[in-house]
């Protein structure tokens, strides 16, 4: 088998959905453009609606608005390229521009993994601790946590990145997949030292295993303290401010976990992977519009005043 050094190695070919030619264009395009363009629209929407009104300027929403940004900048980073590859004979793409994609890619995952985190730390917070919430979650406390998933998710993917680029790789350099992600790029590797192996599922775990844990963690003691709650409306409005994050986390851990942790190699692969990296960030502007009361009061407010505008 031909062994190419990763310095030799120029570009990478994508090959995407063409076993499925005769639909990619009429089925695959049209769709995930679709699905793409509300799922940008969506999510500023609701950047939009947090920074214009008010009554949203809380921890809380603060969190929402940073989550929704990452989450276009995280269907961006592997959509475009795909649409691209769907409407061109182009497949190729570079291996600067693949370990680039595979570096923000998965930064922007690690990051959502601990942003998740970070804001059922700021429910758990709430409903634990409500007389000193305000004094605990003050402007200057709020904003580190806002940084820290960013930092985290940035700096725990550059090490495996780099490794994973230093590689040889063998045969022709067809990536089965619609974008650079570190399974496909490894599989093409003739070797692969053992080092990097435990590396790499060292900081999986890190990065994946430890903010599912947290989160949790503190789920569990949010339950926990709602059934102390006497009131029954207490205990709807307790558990009302986390639904909306419980059913996202669910989503996002739920669709990622089937593809990375089931065997590798299977021609669906792809097909899940556009779960979570295209049809879950779709659903959850619509998560958080429609099952948070606030929300929709400001949403439905904006709209009655433009409806009436002469």
């Amino acid at each position: 088998m031909e062994e190419l050094n990763s310095t030799a190695v120029k570009e990478f070919v994508l090959l995407s959905f063409s076993d499925f030619q005769q639909f990619q264009i009429f089925i695959f395009f049209f769709f995930i453009l679709l699905t793409y363009i509300i799922c940008v629209i969506g999510n500023i929407a609701i950047i939009t609606l947090v920074w214009i009104e008010k009554s949203l300027r809380t921890p809380m929403y603060l969190y929402i608005g940073i989550f929704s940004a990452l989450e276009i900048m995280f269907v961006s980073s592997t959509v475009p390229k795909l649409l691209d590859s769907l409407v061109s004979a182009k497949k190729k793409i570079s291996f600067l521009s693949c370990f680039t994609q595979l570096y923000v890619f998965n930064s922007l995952g690690v990051t959502e993994c601990y942003l998740l985190a970070v804001m059922v730390f700021d429910r758990h917070l709430a409903i634990n601790n409500p007389l000193h919430y305000a004094a605990i979650m003050n402007n200057q406390f709020c904003t580190k946590l806002a940084v820290l998933p960013w930092l985290v998710g940035f700096a725990i993917c550059l090490a495996p990145t780099i490794m994973t680029a230093h590689l040889k790789f063998c045969g022709s350099l067809e990536i089965n997949h619609f974008f650079c992600d570190f399974a496909p790029l490894q599989n093409m590797a003739c070797f692969i030292p053992l080092f990097i192996i435990v590396i790499t599922s060292l900081l999986a775990f890190i990065d994946v295993v430890v903010p599912f844990i947290i989160i949790l963690a503190f789920y569990i003691h949010i339950i926990v303290t709602v059934l102390y709650i006497k009131s029954g409306t207490g205990k709807r409005k307790a558990f009302s401010t986390c639904t909306s994050h419980l059913i996202v986390t669910i989503l996002f851990y739920g669709t990622a976990t089937i593809v990375y942790v089931k065997p590798k190699g299977s021609q669906y692969d792809k097909f899940l992977a556009l779960m979570y990296t295209v049809v879950t960030p779709l659903i959850n502007p619509f998560i958080y519009t429609f099952r948070n009361r606030d929300v929709k009061e400001v949403l439905k407010k904006h709209i009655d005043r433009l409806l009436k505008r002469p």
